[in-house]
């Protein structure tokens, strides 16, 4: 069966994230799903196997970096090395691109691009 997402979520924005966390116990880990869960902006949030998070947000209102404030309130933090650090980059990357592309007005193919003013 599949999860209704929140009214307040645009589903063509929803952004999924993988992050392995350390150093939280099982109160800490309970406390960041529920806050997450209950968070306006996120559509749905898990703990997995091996320390997974597992979270999707709308790429519209929140971002990567708030999700890593909200880690790092709880004691948490992510699991080091050169693998977290590119999947950081390229959710950084996907976010601002997200964000760009709500705000972005299409235009008519037969038409000239609309150039800056």
């Amino acid at each position: 069966m599949t999860k209704a997402h929140k009214e307040t979520n645009q589903k063509q924005f929803l952004l999924t994230r993988r992050l392995k966390i350390e150093g939280l116990g099982e109160v800490q880990w309970d406390d960041l799903i529920y806050e997450l869960n209950h968070h306006p902006c996120v559509d749905l949030s898990e703990r997995r196997p091996n320390n997974t998070l597992y979270v999707s947000y709308d790429g519209t209102h929140w971002s990567i970096d708030q999700l890593l404030e909200l880690i790092d309130a709880q004691g948490g933090r992510l699991k080091t090395g050169w693998w977290t650090r590119r999947k950081l980059a390229w959710y950084r990357f996907t976010d601002d691109n997200t964000r760009a592309n709500a705000t972005h007005e299409p235009f008519c193919c037969s038409k000239i691009p609309p150039t800056k003013k």
